[in-house]
Formats: structure tokens, C-alpha cells, sequence
């Protein structure tokens, strides 16, 4: 009861501040570089700088086959494996912008897309940085986006997004 009361007031701010940040983020384009319709030219590789929007994205790691995040009390269990994606987010911008971990997806190789699993990264992240953390110009945050994919699925790539209405900027896994 409490996970399912939990999980409904996040996604009723998610809907909240989606319609609001989509807004903000149209409003404030310096000619255009870093928009999500320019990104998807160039693909990052993990540890290389990627922006997308107000955010500049650099992925440190990709770990897959995980089983359980959290502590034995409190914790949650992958459908299949989970995929923890440590990412560092730093805003470009000359205005505040909320990041949201459940606005990035990840792809396999035949292009099948997974969401982001925002229950799985609050277990996963100690500080919860990757979960609706506004973010002033030039201060960065780290924190671990978590993906719960089938057993048998590898992840070929990310597209990480500044918000839920952003076109995106691609970095590959492999």
C-alpha cells in the first residue's frame, strides 16, 4: 500500500512539472545548438561530453545483470536485470532545470526501447539526485539511472533528455 501510494504521488508530479519544464525549455535556445532536433547527428561514447537542451550529459558507466538495489530491509527486485547508468549532469543554461531520471531511455540493439525505472533509482541513489533535482546554471549533479530490461537484452545505447520533451542526444554503449 505504501509503495503504491508512494509511486502515485511521484507520478502525479511527474505529469506536474513535465508540462511546466516543457514549456520553460522552448523559451530559451541559444542559436539552436544543443536542441534535441540538432543532437541526434553525433553519438557520444560513454565518457565523452553530450547535450541535449540546458544539460550537458556524461556518462560514466554502465553496469548490467543487476539483481536487487537497495539494502535487504529496503530494496526492490528486477523483472529481468537491472542496468545501473551512472551519469554526471552539469546545466548549461542561464536558468534553473529540473533533471528527471525518468525522462531517459535506453535501447537494444534492434531499437526495442525501455523507460527508466524511477522506483529502482531511489533505492539505487543515496542522495536521489537523479529524481526531479532542479539544477542552477553551472552546478552539476551525479547519480545512477536505472533500467530494468529482460535477462537476455544488451543495451546498445542511451538517449538522455534535459526533459520529458526534448528531442534527446544519443550515447552508445558498446
Amino acid at each position: 500500500m505504501r509503495k503504491t501510494t508512494t509511486l502515485a504521488l511521484i507520478a502525479t508530479g511527474l505529469i506536474a512539472l513535465g508540462c511546466g519544464s516543457g514549456a520553460a525549455d522552448t523559451s530559451t535556445s541559444s542559436g539552436g545548438s544543443g536542441k534535441g532536433e540538432d543532437a541526434p547527428a553525433k553519438t557520444a561514447k560513454v565518457g565523452e561530453a553530450a547535450r541535449d537542451g540546458k544539460f550537458e550529459f556524461t556518462v560514466k558507466s554502465a553496469k548490467c545483470g543487476v539483481a536487487k538495489v537497495g539494502s535487504d530491509m529496503l530494496g526492490q527486485k528486477a523483472q529481468g536485470q537491472f542496468c545501473l547508468v551512472t551519469v554526471n549532469v552539469k546545466n548549461i543554461g542561464k536558468e534553473a532545470q529540473m533533471f528527471d531520471g525518468s525522462s531517459q531511455k535506453a535501447y537494444a540493439a534492434d531499437g526495442t526501447e525501455y523507460s527508466a525505472d524511477g522506483g529502482a533509482a531511489i533505492y539505487a541513489n543515496k542522495n536521489a539526485e537523479t529524481f526531479l533535482n532542479d539544477v542552477n546554471p553551472g552546478n552539476q549533479v551525479s547519480g545512477v539511472v536505472v533500467f530494468d530490461i529482460p535477462k537476455n537484452v544488451k543495451l546498445a545505447k542511451l538517449e538522455l533528455h534535459d526533459s520529458p520533451f526534448s528531442g534527446g542526444v544519443d550515447v552508445a554503449l558498446g
